[in-house]
């Protein structure tokens, strides 16, 4: 599933916690790395982010490549990605000019809506106690469309490369079907058919993938997506999200700005965003 990883990085401390997850999961998948930056200012300087981010894959074992790139940021790193054939970008979802710790960085949210390639985001925290790419619970979420599915196949390959357990989450958000001025509330019936809907996305989401090494858990829960998924991330103590960059324009969400976007501001877990067609 991964061969080639592209870690893209800019100087930050969030950067180099990306970098740590980008090389322990390609020494997981036996893939390829390469760091790439992209600086405007002095070559020495970002040749210097290279090698100090290169250092970091000496623990783990994987050669590294590096390339210092010029341009703006998310179009040179989508850009890189398409042509050099990586299957997977990380990047810090904190940039250098972050002030808050769970901010998305203006560079990753354009890199997320840019790029045909996943893109695993790595929020900010302490390197020194991060624990790595040691995903012993992995989340896929899925509001039922085609696009959400796609994190299917990602999800279960990731669980059973770490031996981890796979939970398939669905959320129904009864306001969003009803209309936020639906006065009269909603009927019992209405709801059924959600939750119904909820548990038929949940069993087409694991139904294609090979569960068999691996532990499968589905569940459906009511609530407004993105608080709803961040509840449940810290209730099952999930290690890694993986979602799909759109959704069904009525349910779960319509672009990054929404469930998604908002989920990578408010979860402090590493998430895998499945972009592309």
């Amino acid at each position: 599933m991964f061969d080639d990883v592209l870690i893209a990085v800019d100087g930050s401390e969030c950067a180099r916690r990306a970098a740590k997850h980008g090389f322990e999961l390609a020494a997981r998948y036996d893939a390829e790395a390469t760091v790439v930056t992209v600086y405007g200012g002095a070559d020495e300087r970002g040749r210097a982010v290279l090698d100090e981010t290169a250092a970091l894959a000496t623990d783990v074992g994987v050669p590294v490549e590096s390339e210092l790139l010029s341009g703006k940021p998310a179009s040179t790193i989508a850009g890189r990605a398409a042509d050099g054939g990586a299957d997977l970008v990380v990047v810090g979802r904190q940039g250098r000019s972050g002030v808050a710790k769970r901010i998305l960085g203006s560079v990753t949210e354009r890199l997320l809506r840019r790029s045909d390639v996943p893109v695993l985001t790595v929020p900010a925290g302490d390197i020194e106690d991060d624990t790595g790419a040691d995903y012993g619970t992995v989340l896929a979420t899925t509001d039922g469309s085609e696009v959400a599915e796609r994190v299917a196949p990602y999800g279960a390959d990731i669980a059973r490369r770490f031996g981890a357990t796979l939970h398939a989450l669905s959320v129904v958000d009864i306001q969003a079907e009803a209309g936020v001025f639906n006065a009269g509330g909603v009927g019992k019936e209405f709801v059924e058919r959600l939750e119904t809907r909820g548990r038929q996305a949940v069993d087409d989401l694991v139904d294609g993938i090979d569960t068999a090494d691996f532990e499968v858990r589905t569940s459906v829960v009511r609530g407004t997506a993105h608080d709803a998924i961040a509840d449940y991330v810290d209730d099952e103590g999930v290690d890694l999200l993986v979602m799909s960059s759109e959704g069904q324009t009525n349910l779960a969400g319509q672009q990054l700005g929404t469930v998604t976007g908002r989920v990578l501001r408010s979860v402090d877990r590493p998430v895998l965003v499945v972009t592309g067609d």
